[in-house]
């Protein structure tokens, strides 16, 4: 397989894209709305922050394992985490009470049509803006899979069901009350925003194949009405009564949720495939060993590689050839890119700054990859 590498760009192709200023802001904001849930109700905001801290991290360590193989910039994750904990939630209860000021016909309530339409519209598109954010400028490099696509979107999805939660729990009229709201959507409920989202997430996986504008466009506003419609049902059946509520949860999101699950494991394994395909190419072009072929195609022996790695030279030798290993599978998902005609002069220059990270990985693990080179980890 030939690579070639024209000239690159006059300006840096490869950023993460997540401003640390804008984080700091985000994550303040988000700070300021759990103040004052606080002020107003300190006990209760207690109880539902360690709550839906706890199983916040579940579900977060849930998508940190589905992006093993290629992880994405962990300031990317805090971006999307923090962009769903504030800007989703403020532009969602903000359009939200001016929706419901244009439909309701008065009382301190919202009414049944902005809980099943207006919130499921509003949230899901508060929360699927940061995926179009992350389709331009230098960001696009991340989306190289379903399960990127996915990761962004749960990892927003699970920002905003944090505070939404914390909220709801210090609700609650009395302690009974905010345990049941707890159990209601932290046990039952841990994955429902993720999971709408992740309809979202699909869309814009399939407009990143598509090369026609309009196609582009259709893929996303499918994606984003699928969330919608699976939002609305959820909350719909809330309103409708526990029967209700239950018999959907059984009948439709619980095979929902294992479909989903066995999409997201799909794309994990399909990304284990384009590695173990590109691999060859890179030993043909001189940049790894078929030694280091051998072991870089699975999860299982990079993992057991970078242990001997460890046990060959500590700590720094397994951060080397670690930082190895991912700058090898960053290398193949561009060229993964360009294999399936989507090469253009900056994805090309990518390549070349793909390529310089492997050679300067190698240069960095150098003594560990050398004594690699002769390691056959066990099968």
């Amino acid at each position: 397989m030939s690579y070639p590498y024209p000239p690159p760009l006059p300006r840096p192709v490869r950023k993460v894209g997540a401003p640390l200023a804008v984080i700091i802001v985000l994550g303040t904001v988000a700070g300021l709305i759990l103040t004052l849930l606080t002020a107003v109700n300190p006990v209760g905001t207690i109880i539902g922050f360690i709550l839906a801290t706890v199983a916040t991290t579940l579900v977060v360590l849930s998508y940190l394992w589905l992006d093993r193989w290629e992880p994405e910039p962990p300031r990317l994750l805090v971006f999307a985490f923090v962009w769903g904990a504030s800007v989703a939630v403020v532009v969602s209860v903000g359009l939200e009470m001016v929706f419901d000021a244009a439909v309701s016909t008065g009382g301190s309530e919202s009414s049944p049509f902005t809980i099943a339409v207006g919130a499921p519209l509003i949230e899901e598109a508060a929360k699927g803006l940061f995926l179009l954010l992350m389709m331009t400028g230098v960001r696009r490099a991340e989306l190289n899979s379903l399960t990127d696509c996915l990761v962004y979107a749960g990892m927003t999805a699970i920002g905003f069901a944090w505070l939404e939660n914390i909220f709801y729990i210090a609700d609650g009229g009395s302690l009974g009350d905010s345990l049941l709201t707890a159990g209601m959507r932290l046990v039952m409920g841990p994955f429902a925003h993720p999971l709408f989202t992740t309809f979202t997430a699909i869309g814009v996986h399939f407009a990143l194949q598509q090369r026609n504008s309009f196609a582009k466009v259709g893929c996303v506003v499918l994606g984003y009405l699928a969330a919608v419609v699976m939002h609305g049902l959820w909350n719909g059946s809330a309103l409708a009564g526990p029967g209700a509520y239950f018999g959907l949860y059984v009948v439709w999101m619980m095979p929902i949720f294992a479909l989903a699950v066995t999409l997201a494991v799909r794309s994990r394994r399909r990304e284990q495939r384009v590695v173990a395909e590109k691999l060859p190419g890179m030993v043909a072009a001189g940049l790894i060993t078929p030694a280091e072929a051998g072991w870089l195609g699975t999860i299982r022996t990079r993992k057991e590689v970078v242990a001997a790695a460890n046990r060959f030279g500590g700590r720094a030798a397994r951060r080397g050839v670690k930082k190895f290993a991912i700058q090898v599978v960053e290398l193949a998902f561009v060229r993964d890119r360009i294999d399936r005609g989507f090469g253009d002069a900056r994805v090309f220059a990518l390549q070349q700054i793909e390529v310089d990270g492997v050679v300067a990985a190698r240069a960095e693990a150098g003594a560990a990859l050398h004594w690699l080179n002769g390691y056959r980890p066990p099968v």
